[in-house]
């Protein structure tokens, strides 16, 4: 077997687990909304504004974390399991300093959003929405913690086991909460929010018990805070932060912009935004496959095998883009059913889901090439493509034709759909750029034997 095959094998038994549970985790969300599709128009609405909000502050805060990617693959691949147990302890800390600060401006941001001028009736059923959701922020972040830490070490089918007793915990509590059956109240949004938090408290729990039986030395470690490593993890963690903010907010942004419109066309914004979010779940599995691969090549002292996994995963997710656009392209009306029967709801995501096909591919480029780069220690690129390309690009150009040019929501998925093209073909240069550094390295130190 060639280490090409090699790669491709051990690339595959990694990022296919990864990928089925980035799409379980979105799983929940898309279940969110099918249930809240048979209330209303506007409780649609009031998951797609309340889950951007809080994902644009909360997802902020766990990419802080996402320095474990490089600190623990790196170690794992050096073979220094007592460091990864380190660098899993410092995360602890970390996320449960983050912990009050994320739930503190989810509850400033909620009495904002009246300033903003979103539909009324949208807002009706938003502020207890998101207030339900924001008690899910503690198990999310400790969650996501422990989860880095597994995947980083190479153990990701409990990762998936979770994710999929999650979505049954989920959907069993959206069919209590929201529809008020078992004697509980009908809450409607509200209870979609209730139920998405018990659900990460299962989680937590379970990912709990699985770090501890795979590992028990994990936890036989030092608790005292060691605020270099943290540091460390700050400092790997701000620019993927940033790069996630950055990203996560422009959707907010849009999500808020289109809220002006009217509840239809804001609630087909949601299944468009909910379809291609899941799409997107495939890269990026595959982008945190690619960043354990590298940074276990990287840790191992193997230069040459981190180019070769990061192009491994690239051909990976550019597959799975390519085929995730013909899908759009092909079948929109009855992706779209499959959300709500309402016809002027259709009306406005059918458009959408077409634009969005044409992002699928440089989608996929952008997300893979980041993990590979954090697996190589470098997450401040991501984060200043991400600027560029989304605030600099893509939100005045699709704000533009959406209120100059009156194209409506189609006009600032277009602008987005910029935006992503152009951050897609930069950061597969850098990545190249990555790769040939690897290559010559590789040279020089077979020239010096």
């Amino acid at each position: 077997m060639t280490r090409r095959e090699s790669e491709l094998r051990a690339m595959f038994a990694l990022a296919a687990p990864l990928v089925l549970t980035e799409l379980g985790w979105m799983a929940m969300g898309i279940v969110d909304t099918m249930f809240v599709g048979r209330v209303s128009a506007d409780a649609i609405g009031a998951v797609s504004l309340g889950t951007s909000v809080f994902y644009a502050i909360a997802i902020f805060a766990s990419g802080l974390l996402l320095g474990l990617d490089t600190l623990v693959s790196q170690s794992f691949g050096a073979g220094d399991l007592n460091d990864c147990h380190h660098s899993l302890v410092s995360g602890v800390w970390l996320a449960l300093l983050l912990i009050p600060t994320v739930m503190g401006a989810v509850w400033l941001f909620v009495p904002a959003m009246a300033a903003f001028g979103i539909n009324a009736g949208v807002l009706r059923d938003t502020t207890p929405y998101i207030r339900a959701l924001n008690w899910s922020a503690a198990p999310l972040l400790l969650f996501f913690c422990l989860r880095r830490y597994l995947q980083s070490a190479g153990i990701v089918r409990p990762i998936l086991l979770v994710l999929i007793t999650a979505n049954l915990v989920n959907a069993a509590g959206n069919w209590v909460f929201v529809f008020g059956n078992l004697g509980a109240p009908r809450m409607g949004a509200e209870g979609a929010g209730w139920s998405t938090c018990v659900s990460r408290v299962y989680m937590l729990v379970a990912m709990v018990l699985i770090v501890w039986l795979r590992d028990p030395r994990a936890f036989a470690v030092s608790w005292r805070p060691d605020w270099r490593r943290i540091g460390r993890l700050l400092k790997l963690g701000l620019p993927a932060a940033g790069q996630i903010g950055l990203e996560m907010s422009v959707f907010a942004t849009v999500t808020v912009l289109i809220g002006k419109l009217s509840a239809d066309i804001l609630a087909g914004h949601q299944i468009a935004l909910t379809v291609a979010s899941t799409t997107f779940m495939m890269p990026l599995g595959i982008s945190s496959a690619a960043a354990v691969r590298v940074g276990h090549a990287i840790g191992r002292r193997d230069p040459e095998g981190a180019s070769r996994s990061g192009w491994t995963a690239l051909a990976f997710g550019a597959s799975a883009m390519s085929l995730a656009a013909l899908l759009l392209l092909s079948f929109p009306h009855a992706i779209a059913r499959l959300f709500t029967p309402q016809a002027a709801i259709l009306a406005a995501a059918v458009p959408l889901l077409r634009v969005a096909a044409f992002f699928q591919l440089f989608d996929g480029l952008q997300i893979t090439a980041t993990g590979a780069l954090r697996g190589a220690g470098d997450t401040r690129t991501p984060m200043l493509c991400h600027f560029a390309g989304y605030w600099i690009l893509g939100l005045p150009l699709g704000a533009f034709l959406c209120f100059r040019e009156s194209l409506g929501a189609v006009g600032l998925w277009m602008g987005l759909s910029a935006g992503l093209i152009a951050i897609g073909l930069i950061l597969l240069w850098v990545w190249r750029r990555k790769a040939r550094g690897f290559s010559e390295s590789v040279a020089v130190a077979r020239a010096e034997k």
